[in-house]
This record gives C-alpha cells, sequence and structure tokens, in this order.
C-alpha cells in the first residue's frame, strides 16, 4: 500500500491556546502531533548517498543525496537524508536508467546483458508484432527491465500475405517481393488499427526487407499511425547514391510520408543503412527538423552491422549499394570471412551474417550530431546486444572525447523518452532525475565503464555498472545481476478498446 504524503497541519488558535494555570509554559501539544509528519516527510524506502547526479533534462552536474519512495525519486537533497535502506554512492555516477527504442532481443538472456549495461527499458520498435496482446501476456511479470513493442509492418504484412510468421521474410518470400492488392493492403491496415487500439507505443517498418511494399502502401499506414499520433521507426528502403531507388530517394519518401500525414518519423540504425552517405543523410535530416517536421534518428556505436543472409538486403547488387564486398561479410557462427562460394550457400539456408560497412571515422561523427539518439539494434550474435552503452560512455566519452558525458547520458536516456512520450504519457516520468520521476536509475564509475563484447564473443557483459534500479528495485547490485528481480512493467500507450 502506498504511503499518503504527508500534510502539515494547521491547528486552529482556540487549539493552541494555554489554559489559564499554564500561561507560563509552552504549549507542547501542537509539536507533539506534528513531529510523526514531519519524520515521515523525511522518511524514504532507500537513499542514495554522496551520488554524482547527472540530469540530461536540467543540465544538473552536482554532488546530491537521493531518497527513493514508492518506486519513485523523492527527494534531491544537498544534505543527508534518511531512509530504511542506504547506499553510500560516492565516486559513483547517478543517471537515469538508459532506454533502447530499437531491442529486438526480448528474451530474459537479453533482458540480463541489457541490465548489466545500465538499461532499464528496452524496446523493439523496428520489427515488432502482429498480436500486441500475446507479446506483452508472454512477459508479464517475469521481466528484470521495462519493455515495449511496435506494431509492425513486417508481421503485419506477413499475416496480409498469409504467410508463416518469420521475424524477417526471405528474399523469395511474398511477404517480401509482391506488391500487395487492394484486399491485403485493407487486412494490413486493420492489423496496423488494432495494435494502435491495443496500445502500441509505435509503427515499426523494414521497408528494406519489404521491397514490394509500394509507397501508396507505406504512406496508407502512416496515416493510420497519424491517428493514432503514433511515431513511424522507418528501416530505410534502399541504401547507396545511384539508381532509381537509392538513400537519398528512401528518406524522401518518409518526409513526404510525415508532411502529408503528420505521423513523426524516426529513422532507425541511420549509419547502418546510408554508410558512407550518412553525413548527406543527417544533413537532410536537419534541414526538414528545422522545417519543423517531427523527424527523429539513432544510431549505434558499431562499424559493423548484422542481418539475415537470406533477406532481401542481399539481393544482387549488394556490393554496389552498400558499396563492400565478400570479404566484408563474416559468418557469426564461425568468425569466417565470406567468399562467392560460401556466400552462396549461406544465402541458401539462411543465417546471421555480420557487414563490415563502416569506418570508426563516420562512427564518430554520427554519435556527435546534435539529432543521434543512441539504440543498440540488439540481438543475441552482434556485440552491440551487450555492451553498447557502455562502448558509448567507455570509448566515446571517456576515451576519444567525443560526447561529453551529460551529451551521451542524453542520447541513451531523454532523447529516447521524448520520443515517445506523446503517445505514451508514462513516459514522461523516465529519463529523467527529479523529484516525481520513476526510480530507473543507473549507478556506474566514469573511469572505469567498458564494454568486452566483441564479434567473436558477443555475449560478454561490460564492466563499471554498479547498480541498476527499476522502480527502486535493484536489478544489479554491486555488479551482479540479480536473478529474481522482476520489477519490470509493460511500456504500452492507453488502450482505446
Amino acid at each position: 500500500m502506498k504511503r499518503p504524503i504527508p500534510r502539515l497541519i494547521f491547528l486552529p488558535p482556540f487549539f493552541c491556546r494555554p489554559s489559564p494555570s499554564s500561561r507560563r509554559r509552552p504549549v507542547l501539544l501542537p509539536l507533539l502531533l506534528l513531529l510523526p509528519l514531519l519524520a515521515s516527510a523525511q522518511d524514504h524506502d532507500l537513499v542514495l548517498l554522496n551520488a554524482r547526479v547527472l540530469d540530461p533534462e536540467t543540465r544538473l552536474d552536482a554532488p546530491r543525496h537521493v531518497g527513493i519512495r514508492d518506486g519513485r525519486i523523492a527527494t534531491l537533497s544537498t544534505t543527508p537524508l534518511t531512509g530504511r535502506a542506504t547506499l553510500d554512492a560516492r565516486g559513483l555516477a547517478l543517471a537515469p536508467g538508459f532506454i533502447d527504442l530499437h531491442q529486438h532481443g526480448q528474451d530474459p538472456a537479453d533482458y540480463r546483458l541489457k541490465a548489466l549495461d545500465g538499461y532499464t527499458a528496452v524496446l523493439e520498435l523496428e520489427v515488432g508484432t502482429a498480436d500486441l496482446d500475446a507479446w506483452y501476456a508472454r512477459r508479464a511479470g517475469t521481466s528484470a527491465i521495462h519493455h515495449g513493442v511496435s506494431i509492425g509492418h513486417i508481421p503485419c504484412r506477413i499475416a496480409a500475405m498469409g504467410e508463416t510468421p518469420v521475424f524477417i521474410p526471405g528474399a523469395a518470400s511474398r511477404a517480401a517481393t509482391n506488391h500487395a492488392t487492394d484486399t491485403q493492403i485493407a487486412d494490413l491496415l486493420r492489423l496496423i488499427e488494432t495494435g494502435l487500439q491495443r496500445g502500441a507505443p509505435a509503427v515499426g517498418f523494414g521497408i528494406q526487407y519489404t521491397p514490394g511494399a509500394t509507397q501508396w502502401e507505406i504512406l496508407e499506414t502512416f496515416r493510420v499511425a497519424a491517428r493514432h499520433r503514433a511515431s513511424c521507426h522507418v528501416h530505410l528502403r534502399s541504401k547507396g547514391e545511384t539508381g532509381p531507388q537509392n538513400t537519398f530517394t528512401a528518406l524522401a519518401e518518409l518526409i513526404a510520408a510525415t508532411a502529408i500525414t503528420g505521423a513523426p518519423v524516426h529513422i532507425a540504425h541511420v549509419q547502418s543503412t546510408a554508410n558512407r552517405s550518412t553525413p548527406r543523410i543527417l544533413q537532410l535530416i536537419a534541414g526538414a527538423h528545422a522545417r519543423g517536421l517531427d523527424i527523429s534518428v539513432e544510431c549505434y556505436p558499431y562499424t559493423a552491422g548484422m542481418t539475415d543472409i537470406k533477406s532481401a538486403i542481399f539481393d544482387p547488387g549488394w556490393q554496389q549499394r552498400a558499396g563492400i564486398d565478400y570479404a566484408d561479410l563474416q559468418w557469426t557462427a564461425t568468425g569466417e570471412r565470406l567468399t562467392p562460394e560460401t556466400f552462396a550457400r549461406h544465402r541458401a539456408t539462411g543465417g546471421m551474417v555480420i557487414v563490415h560497412s563502416n569506418s570508426e571515422n563516420l562512427i564518430r561523427e554520427t554519435l556527435a550530431h546534435p539529432l543521434t539518439m543512441i539504440a543498440s539494434d540488439g540481438i543475441i550474435g552482434h556485440p552491440r546486444n551487450a555492451g553498447t552503452a557502455s562502448r558509448v560512455l567507455g570509448r566515446y566519452v571517456r576515451e576519444t572525447r567525443t560526447l561529453t558525458l551529460l551529451q551521451a547520458l542524453e542520447k541513451l536516456t531523454l532523447a529516447p523518452a521524448r520520443r515517445l512520450e506523446t503517445r505514451v504519457p508514462a513516459m514522461k516520468n523516465k529519463g529523467r532525475l527529479r523529484p516525481g520521476a520513476d526510480a530507473d536509475l543507473v549507478l556506474f564509475d566514469p573511469e572505469k565503464i567498458l564494454d568486452h563484447a566483441t564479434y567473436e564473443q558477443p555475449s560478454l557483459p561490460s564492466t563499471g555498472i554498479h547498480h541498476v534500479l527499476v522502480n527502486g528495485v535493484f536489478i544489479v547490485k554491486s555488479g551482479q545481476f540479480q536473478e529474481t528481480a522482476t520489477p519490470g512493467q509493460p511500456i504500452r500507450a492507453p488502450l482505446s478498446r
């Protein structure tokens, strides 16, 4: 049961007036009545003492004592607080828990790695699901961290085409290659509408995986999103700078869709799809943003991506579009670099392949851009699943100074929260460190935080994260994941039916 907020009680004068026989003695009754209330006001479930508080919203960077009550931040103080439990956080940075808008892995093993990397909320907003209720039901009451999912264009298109559900359709599937009929588009839009009514935080698109989807189909889906004030999280349709379909026409398609419909658009992993064109794409996004369009963008801090070799991304011409060749592909199961022969063999069966396609300088430039936020695109088999936040804070803040600490934290916390808060009002209390905000917190050592996951060993956990709290409950304590802690809640928009 929640403790009621203490209120000062002003006693009427007649109650406080001393009797004639005690006019010279102090009246203690009102004070005695107020003391328990005052003590209660200073009591907290947990107090974090002597932390270096970093709040991206107010730009606060200073020592504070933080009191937590009923799963929320109750007090920020320059003087010590009392509580039923205390933790001396001297020498540690205290920030809002990290929020990942693009996390494919949504199983307990993924949540463990994400918690050890400082995340308190992870959402699968690119591919998504076709059945919101079933997705959330599978995780109800069992999750360490907050979780959410979009209603996905890919899975809804698969359903409308009458195919068996898969994560990413193969290049030869109807869902990938076929133009939808009017009836199929109507079925697709009905599924999207239902998902939004059932509280999907956003609508997800992987247009490069479904080249058969016409611009009209995408525009019609944006119209549905706009009616629900839902952002559209999109993997761009094309790569490269040449040909009738390229990275610029892909971005123009989305700028037009958001301008026409009013649906906000969010560009997924810009450096992974735009590759060497990323600086130009970011320039175009900044121009659209300056003109008042609601457009946002994300990146992750790795020079390589990963996807299914059987997908439409590797349709003929992929080398020219991405500016890479067979030797830039690394088979995750063995670590081998591919040849034309091994590529053909693996393409026939499918499986995950790491795609080395970017330079280190491009990653640094993309991370430093003022509009980019950080999202991992996390999935088992790639180090981004385990080390994204720690890599940003260790390598790109401490070592290369590409970002300041507060800049990096804004990209990891406040920016993702703001992207969703119009449709999901609960996000207004995440990504901030202020009284009333959710006690989703991470305590880390800025001088030691480090990622360890590699392309060869992608599931090595990060270090330097000392404590992580979700709703005021420790899910990481003294660097150890708390196996039985399940305070994670669904991140979901209000249901409309």
